[in-house]
């Protein structure tokens, strides 16, 4: 048997946005075979015996590897593999997409890129100047904000955090501080799925999410969160994502890429992504899985 889209997925709270991608698979008539822990090791036999295979892989197992098997098994046999491990290895190094999006001409805040400890363990004296009176250390492949330190000032708080995480580089980058439309700050996240963009204000405090409206984007002038997405989306290579964007003088990309979606919803936590948005992001992904059988 071979299903048209599979959802390996173990998290406790991918579970609604698993119901997300049943649901629009009914919707778009496209079979789903969803893989979690209770059945992984007879799928993963099935798989591998040709009983049963899959065309397009959304894979949610990223993080335990007894579910390596199967975004591997989808790689050697060419099945279409949302967000593939090799572009996303490439995306989440931030120095690497710092260097990508100043190149394509994407404001990002002022940065200093420092190697990895273990391979120069000793650096010259830093020019912290033009970062201003503080600054933001961040390691190049952290994520969900491990290893960053918010306010630091000082040439000593950076040689202590570059042993925290010695194997990778790291990025200084200057603090950006955002306007206030209205009584907001101006400072978004914005979510990319399969060509559409939904950029939400984003509380750096509390990580509350509200859509941006469209009476948001002609008041504010916002329409360039779109674009920036977008383009941000033609140098990673990336199926879904999320960026984060403030707007001081301009619009400046202040975290690249994040292709390690937390899905949970608000109605669940206050704290997740709008629901609309969420589900919305689920029918583009499964489009991906349907346009896969057409041939598109």
């Amino acid at each position: 048997m071979r299903y048209d889209l599979c959802l390996p997925w173990y998290w406790e709270y991918d579970d609604t946005f698993a119901g997300m991608v049943e649901r629009a698979c009914i919707e778009e008539g496209i079979s789903l075979w969803q893989i979690k822990p209770d059945n992984l090791l007879e799928s993963i036999t099935a798989l591998y015996k040709g009983i049963t295979t899959f065309k397009t892989l959304l894979h949610r197992g990223q993080g335990e590897a007894i579910f390596d098997p199967i975004p591997r098994w989808a790689q050697e046999f060419g099945a279409r593999r949302i967000n593939p491990l090799e572009f996303s290895a490439w995306s989440e190094d931030k120095a690497t997409m710092h260097l990508e999006l100043i190149n394509s001409g994407i404001h990002t805040p002022y940065t200093i890129l420092l190697s990895p400890f273990l391979e120069q363990p000793v650096i010259p004296p830093i020019d912290l100047t033009p970062l201003g009176g503080n600054f933001v250390i961040k390691p190049s492949n952290g994520g969900g904000g491990e290893g960053v330190i918010i306010g630091a000032s000082s040439g000593d708080e950076i040689l202590q955090a570059r042993m925290e995480f010695p194997e990778q580089k790291y990025l200084i980058q200057a603090h950006v501080t955002p306007r206030m439309l209205g009584n907001t700050p101006a400072w978004f996240r914005v979510f990319y799925a399969n060509g559409e963009t939904y950029p939400c204000w984003w509380d750096t405090e509390t990580h509350i999410y509200q859509k941006v409206t469209v009476e948001d984007e002609s008041q504010y002038r916002l329409c360039n969160l779109r674009d920036i997405t977008k383009r941000i989306a033609c140098i990673c290579k990336l199926d879904w994502f999320s960026t984060e964007i403030a707007l001081a003088d301009e619009f400046v990309v202040v975290d690249y890429v994040n292709d390690e979606i937390d899905t949970r919803v608000q109605s669940q936590a206050m704290d997740g992504v709008p629901d609309e948005i969420m589900n919305d992001i689920a029918k583009q992904l499964v489009k991906i899985a349907k346009d896969q059988l057409q041939g598109g």
